[in-house]
């Protein structure tokens, strides 16, 4: 097996805002289970696909898609802050790859990220900088969005890069499932929050980023009490997604346009796109097989929260 995949949902509501202790041991087994497989696997590098929440990438420059050769995590929400693990020169050769395979990717040598980044890398890896990691941003908010087969074929391209590299990899899928947490829209603020979309939020004042941290968890704590404060969460949309990724039915995605999944199950779901480019880079290894599959609708977190892990069958 060269090649190990886990897709997982972060929260920033973690520690704020919590189901109750059954629901949180739980997801904690979920995690632990995970984090037990892929430290057998012992992955040497690692690709995380992940979006970002206007803490590293605003509409001063919006890519769609971003490889960071260089990163640093900023610590929101209690998550892990420093810098990530990358290895550069080898993050160097898989973006002029992507570049040549005809797939326009972004890349940073000042790339900073949210917990969406540093989530799965401390509950999974244990750290930040356990493992060489090059971390992959899919813009998932910002509108306009890129869409399902883009995201694709992000994922294939560095799939066949990873294949070719002769290293154990390990693809780590962030985001979603179904939600729609209170993230601002630029056609829709004033002009200070304009501002701060635009590229001044991206180191906040600490008044600031505890103001918009406690927004969150206020949204959050209504979200319980009447779950029709926000686009509710979709048990059956986030199985059926789960069900195209282990059949490998990636086609009725790509025919899949951004405002019907917005509509369908919140705006935030495009972060499902880091599963669908992840499960595409191990999809270039070859036939593979989905195990451990978990889902769980979790208000207090504002989110459908799946779990899923798939290796490649050699």
């Amino acid at each position: 097996m060269n090649a190990y995949l886990h897709c997982l949902s972060h929260t920033p509501l973690v520690g704020y805002v919590d189901p109750e202790q059954a629901v949180l041991a739980e997801v904690g087994e979920v995690i632990a289970a995970a984090r037990r497989r892929i430290a057998e696997f012992d992955p040497e590098l690692v690709f995380l696909f992940a979006p970002d929440h206007y803490n590293g990438f605003f509409y001063d420059v919006m890519p769609a898609f971003c490889m960071g050769m260089q990163a640093t995590a900023i610590g929101d929400f209690q998550s892990a802050a420093g810098p990530l693990n990358v290895p550069r020169d080898i993050a160097e050769a898989c973006a002029r790859t992507v570049l040549e395979a005809g797939v326009d990717t972004a890349v940073s040598y000042r790339m900073q990220v949210d917990h969406g980044f540093a989530q799965p890398l401390e509950y999974l890896l244990g750290g930040l900088a356990e493992k060489p990691v090059i971390p992959v941003f899919i813009n998932s908010v910002a509108i306009p969005l890129p869409g399902f087969a883009r995201a694709r074929l992000l994922g294939e391209a560095i799939g066949r890069f990873a294949r070719d590299c002769g290293k154990r990899v390990l693809f780590i899928g962030s985001g979603g499932l179904s939600h729609q947490p209170p993230v601002p829209e630029l056609a829709h603020v004033d002009p200070r929050m304009a501002d701060r979309l635009m590229g001044s939020g991206r180191n906040l004042p600490a008044d600031e980023r505890q103001a918009r941290q406690n927004r969150v968890i206020s949204a959050a704590e209504h979200f319980v009490r009447d779950q029709h404060s926000l686009h509710p969460l979709d048990p059956a949309w986030d199985n059926h997604f789960l069900d195209l990724l282990e059949q490998r039915r990636y086609g009725e995605l790509d025919t899949m346009g951004n405002d019907e999944l917005s509509a369908l199950a919140g705006k935030s779901t495009h972060e499902i796109k880091t599963w669908v480019a992840a499960f595409a880079a191990l999809a270039a290894f070859g036939d593979y097989q989905t195990t451990e599959r978990y889902y769980r609708p979790i208000p207090e977190w504002i989110a459908g929260f799946g779990s899923l892990s798939a290796h490649s069958i050699n």
